[in-house]
């Protein structure tokens, strides 16, 4: 992997405590939407690197760079939260395999949890400015409305791209403050088949907790999915 030196352009609040940071794209960079980046804050002094990987929202035709990440209290997201504008940090990049099919434009179902949207954004975002005629349907998780990154996006993308198809469920709306009309209910069987309804031979692409992603390999290859055809890696940025 390439090493260069970013500097944090800005950041904005994506959804309940996750937030998105922008940064400059170094001149020659080039990476393939799905791909993630290392990402190294300033060293304090004696203190050890603080490096996390981290998916790129930032689709190839931007000219910037940019993650999404759950806000959680480590030492890590600490520390970035606290970076003021214009911070350089290091990156490295970039990395990473979960990323749509080159052979040829087979149909892809994007099974996302939480902040497992990250690498698929960046698909999405790309796909929808290159008008790409490869069919894509993202069925994509979460508690509430409040805690679904990019949800308004994602829709105006759906609505942009006649290519696209877009299912989005909420797992806890009992506990949410806004109105949803959409589906509720964890992923299971129908709904996956419901994404995947008239597409053929499509590649699954997995992103989201560990327990989700084995969950959902699992229901898919007791549906007669190929193991083949289903793409999923360690996420990065959870």
């Amino acid at each position: 992997m390439n090493t260069y030196t970013v500097a944090l352009q800005g950041r904005d609040e994506v959804a309940d405590r996750t937030m998105a940071f922008h940064f400059d794209k170094p001149e020659g960079f080039a990476y393939k939407p799905g791909q993630a980046v290392d990402l190294t804050l300033p060293q304090q002094s004696g203190a050890e690197p603080q490096v996390h990987t981290f998916s790129l929202v930032s689709a190839p035709y931007q000219n910037e760079l940019a993650i999404a990440t759950r806000m959680r209290d480590s030492a890590y997201k600490r520390a970035l939260r606290a970076l003021a504008d214009g911070a350089q940090l290091t990156l490295q990049g970039p990395s990473g395999s979960l990323t749509l099919s080159e052979k040829k434009i087979r149909p892809a179902v994007l099974l996302a949890g939480g902040i497992g949207i990250t690498p698929f954004l960046s698909m999405l975002r790309q796909a929808t400015h290159d008008a790409s005629p490869r069919p894509l349907a993202l069925l994509y998780s979460n508690r509430r409305p409040e805690d679904a990154a990019f949800l308004h996006e994602l829709q105006q993308l759906a609505q942009r791209n006649p290519h696209m198809r877009l299912i989005a469920t909420m797992t806890q709306m009992e506990q949410s403050r806004q109105p949803w009309d959409g589906d509720t209910g964890l992923i299971d069987a129908a709904k996956v088949k419901r994404a995947a309804e008239g597409y053929d031979d499509p590649i699954y692409y997995l992103a989201g907790p560990p327990g989700l992603v084995d969950f959902l390999r699992d229901l898919l290859e007791d549906a007669g999915v190929d193991e083949d055809d289903i793409r999923s890696e360690e996420f990065f940025g959870y």
